[in-house]
């Protein structure tokens, strides 16, 4: 009887190899992508500003050392935004994106081969890292996230509503009725989104993905009492989440949403009796957060600077998005 052959021995594990990157952001929105030089990996291919993180380095001591290192700029703003990890063939890396929004001299390249200026929303330089894919896509969602309120303000004036605040450029809106029936919900449902979709918005549906398939919606919102049911991502374009804890935001991040909403920063009227986090807790349980992370909680527009600093991509909003139309 031959002799078993001894298993094949697993791969060892790439080391992790922490990185550094920058959204460099000019005020007309457009943002800094380097191509690769001709003696690293994946020459040719663009990427974001940034380098490895050192032995104790904080992950923001890392990029403003990088990019006065590779452009010779001294930063003067930059916001947690987003982590990311990606396994390539030569390296399993975690990034920590920050957003740039203000800087000290002339940037003037020292290790790429070229440089280029991008559109959020359309960025036209090939061929990209692959990591890169998720990291533009959620660079191209809108900061402001409007949530319906139909069963307050009544079906007819919630459509005025949402039909004036897309026509000033909201793209991004949450049908969420807890108050309405289900006939009514599913009515309102539908004409809310053929009417986003008129102005080219995304829409999700709260907690339902049936209606969500029936109405023609972009996507659904996972309240956390779904999210904590999942075990994988529901087939739509496009799922976010709700989340109040540091734990339910990294179960999203894993389950693959696409963003999230987090709070209450200030206490409201739809958890009432839940204090609000404040801005400084609220920074200190997202950090770097794994999921684009819109704050919520009694905020508006005029929110969105102080979202930024704390780590947000944006704002979520209920009255606040209705009120001003």
């Amino acid at each position: 009887m031959s002799e078993r052959q001894p298993a094949a021995a697993s791969p060892a594990p790439r080391k992790l190899t922490e990185v550094a990157a920058a959204v460099i952001e000019r005020p007309d929105g457009r943002f800094l992508l380097g191509q690769r030089a001709a003696d690293t990996f994946y020459p040719g291919y663009w990427e974001f500003p940034g380098g490895k993180i050192e032995p104790g380095e904080t992950p923001l001591a890392a990029l403003c050392r990088e990019l006065n290192e590779e452009l010779g700029i001294t930063v003067l703003r930059a916001d947690p935004w987003l982590r990311r990890e990606h396994v390539y063939p030569h390296a399993h890396v975690r990034l920590y994106f920050y957003r740039v929004r203000a800087w000290r001299g002339e940037i003037r390249d020292h290790v790429h081969s070229a440089l280029a200026w991008q559109e959020r929303e359309a960025p036209t330089v090939v061929p990209m890292l692959p990591a890169n894919a998720p990291v533009l896509a959620a660079l191209a969602l809108p900061e402001f996230y409007a949530i319906t309120q139909a069963g307050e303000m009544g079906i007819a004036a919630q459509l005025a509503a949402l039909e004036t605040a897309l026509a000033a450029g909201l793209r991004l809106v949450q049908v969420r009725e807890p108050g309405l029936s289900a006939a009514a919900r599913g009515e309102f449902a539908q004409a809310a989104v053929a009417l986003c979709h008129r102005f080219g918005a995304r829409v999700l549906i709260n907690g339902d993905p049936a209606l969500a398939r029936q109405s023609g919606a972009d996507g659904v919102h996972l309240p956390a009492r779904l999210l904590a049911t999942l075990t994988a991502r529901p087939d739509f374009p496009l799922v976010a989440a709700s989340c109040h804890t540091p734990r339910e935001l990294e179960c999203a991040a894993r389950l693959g949403c696409d963003f999230v909403v987090y709070g209450p920063v200030r206490e409201s009227t739809t958890h009432p009796g839940q204090a609000g986090l404040g801005w400084a807790a609220f920074a200190a349980q997202i950090g770097v957060p794994p999921a684009p992370t819109f704050a919520l909680g009694s905020l508006c527009r005029d929110d969105l600077d102080a979202a930024r600093a704390a780590g947000a991509h944006g704002v979520a909003a209920i009255r606040a998005a209705w009120q001003a139309v």
